[in-house]
């Protein structure tokens, strides 16, 4: 009883940290709904989330799973599907012709495949065991082509030395949910749940190592920047006053020339 009673609790938990985790973007596309641009940022962390997302709230479901034994991993990955609809559209929106095509041509194949997933799960596999090892055996390559995919980020911040394009908080919260998934798979010996994330967490703690080295250059570029640009603003409001004295100095002068 005790076991399961902690078991609920860290799945609370995970629903908790992934719940901020699937919130995290929504400060960057509210910059990129801003600027009118997607600039630099990849679509392809948000529809492999999405097709992560759909395949574990179907491995949650009584359908797969026995009863409601894995409730919170439905529910949180439910609302997942959602907000990650929601990035994809408005990236898919706002994205110039070539990155349009290019997410289009993802998102399709991958709500192919779990539309594929889902039925072969519900008519080839005829008990609640089967049908968990098939859904989670493509829940768990999804997965962990999902925990892999900052690493496109990750590879950009080491290139630019710049921490632009990988918000902290996503990072963190990855780490955060990755650590409580995999101790709620571990508890309840559930190997689809806890595998994944033990590449997770990991991969979390990188992209927060590789935050905290480049943020520093960043901030002391954003400095220098500041810096160059304050003295360019001086050196204009030096100009700006020299020219009203100037002004004033002339009509002075031919007062005196007519004296």
């Amino acid at each position: 009883m005790v076991p399961n009673t902690v078991r609920v609790a860290v799945g609370i938990l995970g629903n908790a940290a992934s719940m901020l985790l699937y919130a995290a973007p929504i400060l960057t596309f509210r910059r990129v709904i801003k600027k009118g641009n997607v600039e630099e940022f990849s679509c392809v962390p948000y529809i492999l989330a999405l097709f992560n997302c759909l395949l574990y709230t179907w491995y949650g479901l009584p359908v797969v799973s026995s009863g409601w034994e894995n409730l919170p991993v439905a529910t949180i990955n439910g609302l997942g599907i959602l907000l990650e609809i929601t990035f994809i559209g408005i990236y898919i929106w706002f994205a110039p012709a070539e990155k349009k095509r290019f997410a289009l041509q993802l998102v399709l194949p991958v709500l192919a495949l779990f539309a594929l997933t889902a039925a072969l799960s519900s008519f080839m596999a005829h008990t609640h065991h089967m049908r968990k090892v098939f859904v989670g055996s493509v829940g768990l390559v999804a997965s962990i082509s999902m925990y892999s995919s900052p690493m496109v980020a990750a590879k950009r911040v080491i290139e630019t030395k710049s921490v632009e394009f990988m918000p902290f908080y996503l990072s963190l919260f990855s780490f955060l949910s990755s650590a409580l998934w995999m101790i709620y798979g571990l508890l309840g010996r559930d190997f689809f749940i806890a595998s994944p994330n033990f590449i997770g967490v990991p991969m979390g703690m990188l992209q927060l190592l590789l935050y905290c080295i480049y943020r520093r250059d960043h901030g002391a570029a954003a400095e220098a920047e500041v810096r160059v640009h304050g003295a360019a603003a001086d050196e204009e409001k030096g100009l700006k006053a020299a020219v009203p004295m100037a002004v004033l100095v002339q009509p002075q002068e031919t007062t005196d020339a007519s004296k």
